[in-house]
């Protein structure tokens, strides 16, 4: 391979990986509280047994899937992952069926939760019907809600305006990934746009640092973790089976 020049301090790509490390250590400051309080009802629902569900829709879906059969993560975790609204088969009709109401309550008969579960639902917006009602229709089955959101883009008069309340508004706890209205967080002059979404990383930090929480605190009050090993392991088939 031929010697290529690192990065100039100045390039987008440096100003990017910044952005993204300063968001991160604010949420890491500023969500303490609430990751703490997401982690005791997950430590909670572990110790009775019960069920953590994870759900996002459109790039949100990253997420549910990013707590799910992963090395080190809970067994207990069920994502709720409906192919419909994932970008893999078609980004419009994603769009379009993420806003419709009425979806999340059907999405959850289908899944299958109960009393006593957790829900997680990521949505960087915060203003889709099928991610606030998700919220809604867990809390009236008896589930406790944690949302995954940037507070700023949902308050903010740039985003799109939505008959319903925001996820911040109805979920039990926040924990909001500080990201800009739009997502994309780094200006760059030559391409006239600002680029570089930062919901990803940083919701992905938070939701992992709330299952690390979740699973000491179970621990030490004598539950037995079932963990996943990775499967690239030498004993990972054998430790998963």
């Amino acid at each position: 391979m031929p010697d290529v020049a690192p990065l100039t301090p100045e390039g987008a790509g440096v100003r990017y990986l910044a952005t993204a490390q300063q968001m991160l250590a604010d949420a890491a400051q500023a969500e303490s509280s609430a990751i703490s309080a997401a982690a005791d009802v997950v430590a909670d629902a572990l110790v009775a047994g019960k069920t953590i569900h994870a759900f996002g829709s459109g790039h949100s879906h990253m997420l549910a899937e990013e707590i799910y059969y992963r090395a080190g993560g809970l067994k207990q975790v069920k994502p709720l992952l409906f192919e419909a609204l994932m970008l893999h088969g078609s980004a419009t009709l994603a769009t379009q069926l993420e806003r419709i109401s009425g979806l999340a309550g059907q999405l959850l008969d289908d899944h299958g939760v109960s009393d006593g579960d957790v829900l997680i639902v990521a949505s960087n917006s915060g203003g889709n019907a099928v991610s606030v009602e998700a919220v809604q229709e867990a809390r009236e089955r008896g589930l406790a809600t944690i949302a995954v959101t940037s507070v700023t883009h949902a308050t903010s008069p740039a985003a799109r305006p939505t008959p319903h309340p925001k996820l911040h508004e109805v979920a039990d706890i926040v924990l909001d990934n500080h990201g800009v209205p739009g997502d994309a967080a780094v200006p760059v002059d030559a391409a006239g746009t600002r680029l570089g979404p930062t919901s990803t990383v940083v919701g992905a930090a938070l939701v992992n640092a709330v299952v690390a929480e979740a699973i000491e605190r179970a621990a030490s009050r004598g539950w037995e973790p079932e963990l996943w090993v990775s499967s690239s392991l030498a004993i990972g088939d054998a430790a998963n089976a």
